[in-house]
């Protein structure tokens, strides 16, 4: 990979760039993360190991590519839009792009030293796993500490919503009280993280909170009224236990960032809140074109018998882009993909809110004007 090449560590096809405006512009922007950001890593670790990719195959990409497109996803990710927002190009995915499906916080060794069974992910890599990636591609970017920091405070750093994998890949069989226990451990990965970066050079750096674990189709059923629970939000149809968790993270979350803020004067460090949004858009979809039951997943499996996930449209073991599984015709009038990630009109609503407000602290475009 040349050094001038424009690396967009998410999104990556051939269209042409929006051009940005003089005061928006980043070079390059590096993406951390897991499926929702993952544009081909995990494509390319499935040939290495032997396991297919979901996303090889159609209704994956059908909203704007037209073709699968290696992303989980209709069209477009978050991380897409904020490059045609700052005019970056798309490009071919390389492992380089970090963030890959199954990504976690935490390393393997953390959970087997808390005695923690996971379930398995032949794709699961750690964060620190995703910066060791970062440091063998620095090479081809610039030879000199002066040179990358140059380089990386003209670059635009985001720790996408990598932390929901921590959580999910827990027994359900976990209380809400042990898994929230864990979280101080997450957050500190993700701030050592966030040093890391800035003390390489980076001025700019995104940190997204986690999602609203609570409306996701593993929670819903697994651990939903088929298992005799019933604590659920009136007003979104969500687990409340498991959003409880979500926003405990959150909090934590944006503590530590604070701290940091403190800490690196001369960095802007952004808290890209995604759980409010999603929150918003299951209370009041029709607000934002989307349909009715904003919980059901757009591509999904139904069958005529009376199974678990029928009232969401997903069953684990028949997921989007596996034979006979089929997506609905318009996914824009859908929050939830494909029962692990949101659809595109979804990602664009996220996407602006980052960059103009209200769900950021500061808005990206903002803290890159100051």
């Amino acid at each position: 990979m040349k050094r001038t090449t424009l690396i967009i560590l998410s999104l990556l096809l051939f269209l042409e760039p929006i051009q940005p405006t003089p005061s928006h512009k980043f070079n390059s922007i590096f993406s951390f993360g897991d499926s929702c950001t993952d544009t081909g890593n995990a494509n390319v670790l499935a040939k290495k190991r032997s396991w297919s990719s979901y996303t090889d195959n159609l209704p994956y990409g059908m909203t704007f590519f037209r073709r699968p497109s290696n992303r989980f996803c209709d069209g477009r990710l978050i991380v897409d839009f904020l490059a045609e927002e700052f005019g970056l190009p798309y490009l071919k995915p390389y492992l380089a792009n970090f963030a890959v499906v199954g990504a976690t916080a935490l390393d393997d060794t953390f959970f087997k030293q808390h005695n923690i069974t996971t379930s398995k992910s032949p794709s699961r890599k750690s964060l620190s796993s995703q910066l060791q990636w970062f440091e063998e591609l620095k090479p081809s970017l610039c030879q000199t500490p002066k040179e990358c920091r140059d380089y990386f405070g003209r670059s635009l750093f985001i720790l996408a919503q990598i932390q929901g994998n921590d959580y999910f890949i827990m027994p359900s069989s976990l209380s809400v009280e042990r898994m929230m226990s864990y979280s101080s451990a997450i957050i500190q990965t993700i701030a050592r993280t966030i040093k890391e970066l800035i003390d390489q050079g980076a001025k700019t750096v995104v940190v997204a909170g986690n999602i609203p674990i609570g409306c996701q189709p593993k929670y819903l059923i697994i651990n939903g009224k088929s298992k005799g629970h019933s604590s659920y939000d009136p007003s979104t149809g969500c687990i409340e236990k498991y959003n409880r968790l979500s926003r405990h993270h959150n909090s934590l979350l944006l503590e530590a960032i604070k701290k940091l803020r403190i800490k690196y004067r001369d960095a802007k460090i952004i808290y890209a809140d995604i759980y409010k949004p999603i929150i918003d858009f299951i209370r009041f979809p029709q607000r934002y074109g989307f349909t009715s039951k904003p919980l059901v997943v757009c591509c999904g499996t139904s069958h005529e018998f009376n199974w678990p996930g029928r009232e969401y449209n997903w069953d684990l073991l028949r997921q989007c882009g596996t034979p006979n599984v089929t997506a609905c015709q318009n996914p824009s009038t859908y929050v939830n993909w494909d029962g692990l990630c949101f659809t595109e009109a979804t990602n664009r609503y996220v996407a602006n809110s980052w960059l103009k407000g209200p769900y950021s602290d500061p808005p990206i475009l903002d803290a890159h004007t100051n």
